[in-house]
């Protein structure tokens, strides 16, 4: 049973921080109890923002406060270290996703939750959005499947500002950034999700000239079918996401908001099977940290999903030599 609202910490001060706070202000169960920023201008700014009543510049202060789990919102970098310390001080941690630069910081990750009885997840939107299950519903109306192409490219707000020579930090591979990390994972989690884990992966990205990913694909086979999946923040997609059965297709839209699916049977009328869909759904993937952090949800089989899909960016990383300090 559920005694309080759990305390959130917020790490990280974007746009994507925003929609979190957002998203704790219309879910029951969850109030917004304290920031960490490096600076206390940005910090008080955050907060005034959404009314946080806390504002920490020093990490241990904020995680040895009395709020019960920490959000992560910070340079993919940062992602790991951030987590462990929250971890070790007892903290439940939603952490953005790529949850972690690979599979094996993850695996070792959750260890640490573990043994300090906390629970650790990644806030992969499409990976707890209904939405996707009726992609998978809808799949069972289609016949054998035998193609999937999962397309999410979308041209960066900042690459305008790369090409005249500024490098911000989404484009400063420093910083763990890569569009497969920052695009590319939706994609890749959403194969996982419907299809597990391939038979052989092939996979090319475009490098630019500062060592940034700009863009990739990934050819994957699996008994019967096979996947593609493709990945930008160079250019933008001009079509949907596709399951190619014998019988028909499933399309799916935006996979980071999966604002769309649509049954198409060969030969028949395209057909929405959406459902309805909130404004924002980080609602789905706060509402199941939730549900996990009370014991009444299982978290095991999300944090899977996310181990797998860091696998296979591990091994598409590898072809491609996408490297990142420190590992």
């Amino acid at each position: 049973m559920k005694s309080k609202n759990l305390r959130f910490g917020v790490i990280g001060s974007n746009f994507v921080a925003d929609w979190f706070c957002d998203t704790v202000k219309i879910t029951d169960g969850a109030v917004l109890a304290a920031v960490y920023s490096r600076t206390d201008e940005r910090g008080h700014a955050f907060a005034d923002k959404h009314g946080i009543p806390a504002v920490f510049t020093d990490m241990e202060a904020f995680l040895s406060s009395d709020i019960d789990a920490v959000y992560i919102a910070s340079p993919n970098i940062c992602h790991f270290p951030q987590a462990m310390d929250a971890v070790r001080h007892k903290k439940h941690v939603l952490v953005e996703k790529p949850a972690c630069l690979n599979e094996e910081q993850f695996r070792t990750l959750l260890r640490e939750a573990e043994e300090n009885g906390v629970t650790v997840l990644e806030a992969m939107r499409p990976g707890h959005d209904p939405a996707v299950e009726r992609a998978r519903e809808a799949m069972g109306k289609i016949g054998t499947v035998r193609r999937a192409v999962f397309d999410f490219c979308q041209y960066s707000s900042r690459y305008d500002r790369y090409k005249q020579g500024e490098i911000l930090n989404a484009f400063n591979p420093a910083l763990g950034n890569a569009a497969l990390m920052d695009i590319g994972v939706y994609a890749v989690h959403c194969c996982v999700m419907l299809f597990g884990r391939p038979e052989s992966v092939y996979a090319k990205s475009v490098i630019l000239p500062n060592g940034m990913e700009g863009m990739g694909t990934a050819f994957l086979t699996y008994p019967g079918m096979q996947a593609e999946i493709t990945w930008s923040k160079i250019t933008d997609s001009a079509s949907p996401s596709v399951i190619l059965g014998e019988g028909g297709a499933v399309l799916l839209g935006k996979l980071s908001t999966v604002e769309s699916v649509t049954l198409v049977p060969r030969g028949g009328e395209a057909e929405d099977v959406t459902g309805e869909r909130p404004e924002n759904n980080m609602v789905y993937e706060l509402t199941d940290f939730l549900a996990a952090v009370h014991g009444e949800a299982d978290p095991a089989p999300w944090q899977e999903n996310t181990a797998l899909t860091l696998a296979l960016m591990d091994e598409i990383r590898r072809q491609n030599a996408i490297v990142f300090p420190g590992e």
